[in-house]
């Protein structure tokens, strides 16, 4: 069965007549079409009891047309999208209508609102349920994702230099990433040296690459419509005694996690496994941020390994394992792998290795 058909199966078990897709990942998913239509509308429309419509800008519809095999309407600018849906429309008097709260914003909803008279529900949690579990294929294509990202990474490593800046090595990675046929990155790239790196989001810049200090590597590779990301820190000339023991402590926290996850534990207990390391260690207060988040078609998905989540674990759900320990104007260090559940345990998608490298 389709991935279509199971979500319009599970909408009818729920006496919801239709569902608006709006998120572009969530309409690739659903039909191997993938557009950003940024300020434009991009809707697909699927039914309990009438094929699907994908309504797009005009500009993207001789595409579509050629990967769906149901309609694909487009509109031109000087259009008014919405009155042209209406048109479309033989049925707009649905009970129940299922919309992606989590993607929708509120000129999209209010334009629904013109368009459907009944009840509006979250499609967003089915969604997400239908995601969470990876096929073979898909882990394929997010193993493949997260070879390209050690590539990407190691290019990083060569071009490490006091004479270079933070930016000047992510235009090396990414352009070396462009030679390899890489289309985009997951995200935007992070290289961040000494006490920038004790922002968990830091922002690269022109900072010349500190001696005697760490420096951290975040980033990621989208290939085939499936990305990666990882992180790892690494030591430029001699780093403090201090500046090491962060790392390794950060290490063991990541190491015990990897080595706890499997099928039956909960999200929660994954994350406690690595929290209690740096806890113990005393810089509890110093991790401050969940321990993973859920990887696919998206950087950031479903779920959040996080305290407070009991979803337990199953084979195939995909996600991050990244604990970082940042003390303001002093030391960052994060180290993280996304993987996927084994019958037996977690296997990760990047295989750089995670012993503190020196350059």
């Amino acid at each position: 069965m389709s991935k279509q058909a199971q979500l319009i199966q599970a909408l009818k078990q729920e006496g919801t007549g239709a569902a608006v897709l709006s998120d572009p990942v969530s309409i690739n998913y659903l039909t191997g079409f993938y557009s950003d239509p940024h300020e434009r509308l991009m809707l697909l429309f699927l039914f309990a009891d009438t094929e699907p419509l994908l309504f797009l800008p005009e500009l993207d519809a001789l595409r579509a047309k050629s990967i769906v095999d149901f309609p694909v309407v487009g509109y031109i600018d000087s259009e008014n999208p919405w009155a042209k849906i209406k048109s479309l429309l033989a049925k707009t008097d649905y009970s129940k209508v299922a919309l992606e709260f989590d993607h929708l914003n509120v000129s999209k909803f209010k334009g629904l609102e013109h368009i459907f008279s009944g009840q509006f529900t979250d499609l967003t949690p089915l969604i997400n349920q239908m995601r969470l579990i990876k096929s073979p294929d898909e882990i394929r294509k997010l193993l493949i994702a997260g070879g390209l990202a050690d590539k990407a990474v190691q290019i990083g490593f060569d071009h490490i230099s006091l004479d270079a800046c933070e930016t000047d090595i992510i235009a090396q990675i990414e352009f070396g990433m462009k030679k390899q046929g890489v289309d985009k990155m997951s995200f935007e790239t992070m290289v961040l040296t000494g006490s920038n790196a004790a922002n968990p989001h830091g922002i690269p810049a022109n900072n010349k690459i500190e001696n005697n200090s760490l420096l951290l590597f975040d980033l990621g590779v989208e290939s085939k419509g499936y990305v990666s990301d990882m992180t790892r820190t690494v030591a430029v000339g001699q780093p403090d005694p201090f500046k090491k023991d962060i790392y390794n402590i950060c290490l063991e926290a990541q190491l015990t996690a990897l080595d706890f996850i499997k099928p039956g534990v909960t999200a929660a207990q994954v994350d406690q496994a690595a929290r209690a390391v740096i806890e113990k260690a005393g810089y509890g207060e110093y991790f401050n941020h969940r321990l993973g988040h859920g990887i696919g078609m998206s950087v950031h998905e479903f779920p959040s390994i996080m305290a407070g989540n009991d979803l337990v674990l199953e084979e195939g759900m995909c996600f991050s394992v990244e604990p970082g320990i940042y003390i303001p104007e002093k030391v960052g260090v994060r180290i993280e792998d996304c993987g996927y559940v084994t019958k037996n345990g977690f296997e990760v998608f990047t295989k750089t290795p995670k012993e503190l490298l020196y350059f």
